[in-house]
């Protein structure tokens, strides 16, 4: 999330027609806080009877998150895998190669959480809990609580990419999305563009980074790096074919949003895709709007809600063949 004036709210997209409702009783009973009717799924293709043709579509999950048992900083992060892993689930039940999450998903964001006495960023007593005391909100290589999401992952050949704290093994700490390939690995990604209060609890990162995901090269960004151009600019020098942000957008900020992800994607000739922080949030209530963007900049879903919902858009390279063959392009 980055600060910015408060803008005048535009107008919420209606849901599409084939928005529905797609969950199971413990997806119900882990989120009835957290969504009145569950998560909903809004798609954006394929069409009835069309299937993903192997690399030449790619199949995204746009998860938008509301975070479990927010305030309660690490020992949040057990009860928000346990939900991130039943939306995996729900996500590949409906084709998804890619699932996407927010900006600190697991913890909500909540940068207390994250606060050390005295500021001592670096002490390994920072992620070291004493016996009896709360579990640390940040993770780290091995940590034994990114386990379900690791094994869902290589059940079902997914990718999902979640927000936390991470810490290095040298103490570094980093506000991270961490990529759970389908082999159960897990490869942070940092934010670059810190702002306000993380400055004080984080260490940027260096650019962004690119991941192979079925053939397809997929950048990975973290909320304030999308307002900065230069940071998709790298990203499309790299060869990334889709941008993915995990953001925190609040109300006030949709037009921003859907500037900043328009202009990223037409600007480069990729796909944006954006997971919105659902809820209530320290920084305000979230404005919604996750979705997916065209090489064109067109929006091409958004989901309805503020809660957690799902947006499910199908990726296909001739688009991105049409518009990157285009003289002038």
């Amino acid at each position: 999330m980055t600060p910015t004036p408060p803008q005048v709210p535009t107008q919420r997209p209606a849901q599409p027609r084939d928005a529905m409702s797609h969950m199971s009783p413990s997806v119900e009973s882990r989120l009835a806080d957290t969504a009145s009717a569950g998560p909903a799924f809004v798609d954006a293709g394929p069409r009835p009877g069309e299937e993903p043709d192997g690399p030449a579509m790619l199949r995204a999950a746009v998860v938008q998150y509301e975070a479990l048992l927010p305030g309660a900083g690490g020992a949040a992060v057990e009860a928000n895998v346990a939900a991130h892993v039943e939306l995996v689930e729900l996500a590949h039940s409906r084709g998804a190669r890619l699932v996407l999450f927010p900006e600190l998903s697991l913890t909500g964001y909540e940068l207390t959480a994250f606060e050390v006495p005295g500021g001592a960023r670096w002490l390994s007593q920072a992620i070291q809990p004493s016996p009896g005391s709360q579990p640390s909100p940040w993770l780290t290589a091995g940590d034994p609580r990114l386990q379900p999401l690791q094994d869902v992952c290589a059940r079902t050949g997914t990718v999902a990419v979640v927000g936390a704290g991470w810490r290095e093994a040298d103490q570094t700490p980093r506000l991270a999305s961490l990529v759970v390939g389908p082999d159960g690995s897990v490869k942070p990604v940092f934010k670059t563009h810190l702002h306000g209060p993380e400055r004080e609890l984080f260490v940027s990162g260096s650019g962004p980074v690119v991941v192979d995901v079925d053939g397809w090269r997929v950048a990975f960004a973290v909320c304030a790096d999308a307002a900065h151009p230069a940071h998709a600019g790298a990203a499309a020098e790299a060869g990334a074919d889709v941008y993915a942000v995990s953001a925190l957008y609040t109300r006030g900020e949709e037009l921003r949003l859907g500037l900043h992800l328009g202009a990223r994607s037409m600007d480069h000739r990729m796909f944006g895709i954006l997971a919105n922080l659902g809820g209530e949030t320290p920084l305000g209530s979230s404005c919604g709007l996750s979705g997916g963007w065209g090489p064109d900049g067109t929006a091409l879903v958004r989901v309805a809600g503020t809660g957690t919902e799902i947006a499910m858009v199908s990726l296909d390279r001739s688009r991105l063949a049409a518009y990157r063959s285009t003289a002038g392009a």
